[in-house]
């Protein structure tokens, strides 16, 4: 459907109160689009339309605003129109208002809830803050295996109006056990005589209530379904996950590894809402273990200061070595904490991993190598710039590109494996971290050649 009205004709449909044109304009439009067309008004007149919404409606529509504009309207509306939008919520678009808000202020809401939704809501709350439970909605559809299809039909519409999704319907045991899942599909391609145990085929994906998100994440990349079922330990159906919270928690997730691969702890805000000190708090506490640590650089740089005194040419080329075992580092850690959280590599795949990044560091140090090389020869050639012993510093550089590149490469895929073994997030190898590691370390590969190569001539 067009939508064709704009904030502009929201503003004039106030102004008149024309409330009956709002409710017409509105009447068919999707929760997000409703949404995205009230968040510019002002707090004011956004809650005077929000109350001529259907509870159902609004509810929706709710759950889409930003964490800030649902905080505004709510002070802006009655506790019983408050009341009356959390008791219409989805029980997991609700969990997820809630657990955003200081205990205090939840307190305050749960108040404001029916007591069964009150219940409902609390149970959800109870789970560990990153488990399925805290995803989970328990409005769904279940029915038995003694079902006929014209019965299953009938439970359905009898009690499936409030389900968050009617694509898949559960199959539970006498106990309340889940023993399959099914898609609506079969049931209503079956012929109305058939039993719901003719279409079992006993085989269900399900979470449990206690998993952690990520791994209701690999879940529906395996199952491609729109929605699985939540069981507590003992395979009692309790509740289901939709894919559409998933992909909040995809985007959750992918966005914390980003700011930590950055070189900065994960911010658990938006960016333009999150507090100044907080956001300064977060990014320097990693820029002043890096800074610390590359100290070190200048520590190691101290060591071979004779060498450089003897050799002042051997100091040009300093940031070029350094930073590309430092680039090629960040490279192959990036490549690898990808490659782990999309689940293309594991831990037991550490050797075949380090196998090609053998190859991978000699391969691409050999080119650095051989550019770093004539680069020095030509301009020795063209500019006479390094004196006599150029074609033997052009060797030294080009074969610490090869170590240094290939050190980078080991290292920076080696470490988020290693810290996935420590049970450590592996995106805290930030490339500024892997970088800083091999800045230092690089150092010392490249004085050590310059000592051998170089020992009897310039050194």
């Amino acid at each position: 459907m067009q939508n064709t009205i704009t904030t502009h004709d929201l503003d004039a449909l106030v102004e008149a109160r024309n409330f009956n044109g709002w409710r017409e304009e509105t009447r068919n439009w999707s929760a997000g689009d409703l949404a995205d067309l009230l968040e510019p008004l002002s707090v004011e007149k956004e809650a005077i339309l929000f109350r001529l919404l259907p509870r159902e409606q609004a509810a929706a529509v709710f759950s889409y605003l930003s964490d800030e504009r649902q905080d505004g309207l709510l002070k802006a509306m009655a506790n019983e129109e408050v009341a009356n939008i959390l008791n219409a919520m989805s029980p997991d678009d609700r969990t997820s208002f809630l657990e955003e808000l200081p205990a205090k202020v939840i307190q305050q809401m749960l108040s404001l809830l029916s007591p069964q939704e009150r219940l409902v809501a609390s149970q959800l709350l109870g789970y560990e803050e990153d488990s399925v439970g805290r995803l989970m909605t328990p409005d769904f559809v279940r029915v038995r295996s003694q079902f006929t299809i014209a019965q299953a039909l009938d439970h359905i519409r009898r009690y499936g109006f409030d389900s968050e999704t009617m694509s898949m319907v559960y199959v539970i045991d006498e106990t309340g056990r889940l023993v399959d899942d099914l898609r609506i599909r079969q049931i209503l391609l079956a012929s109305p005589e058939t039993y719901i145990s003719d279409l079992m085929d006993s085989r269900f994906a399900s979470l449990k209530a206690a998993d952690n998100r990520e791994v209701a994440v690999e879940a529906f990349k395996e199952s491609d379904l729109n929605a699985l079922a939540v069981t507590d330990k003992e395979g009692f159906l309790i509740g289901i996950v939709t894919v559409d919270d998933i992909l909040d928690v995809v985007e959750e997730e992918a966005t914390e590894d980003i700011q930590k691969i950055g070189g900065s702890e994960a911010l658990d805000e938006p960016y333009m809402k999150i507090s100044f000190p907080k956001m300064i708090r977060k990014r320097a506490s990693w820029l002043v273990i890096l800074f610390l640590s590359e100290m070190l650089t200048a520590t190691a740089m101290g060591r071979f200061e004779s060498e450089i005194a003897k050799a002042v040419v051997l100091s040009i080329f300093v940031p070029l070595v350094i930073s590309s075992g430092g680039n090629s580092g960040s490279q192959a850690s990036t490549l690898i904490i990808r490659a782990m959280a999309l689940g293309e590599v594991h831990l037991r795949d550490w050797w075949r991993v380090m196998h090609r990044e053998l190859l991978s560091g000699l391969s691409l140090g050999s080119i650095l190598g051989s550019i770093g090389f004539l680069r020095i020869m030509i301009w020795s050639w063209l500019f006479h710039s390094y004196g006599e012993h150029a074609f033997l510093l052009a060797l030294t550089v080009a074969i610490t590109l090869i170590g240094i590149v290939l050190w980078g490469t080991l290292a920076g895929s080696m470490l988020p494996l290693l810290l996935r073994r420590l049970g450590v997030d592996p995106a805290t190898s930030s490339a500024p971290f892997v970088a800083t590691l091999v800045d230092v370390s690089g150092l010392t590969i490249y004085f050590t050649v310059a000592g051998l190569i170089l020992r009897g001539t310039l050194l």
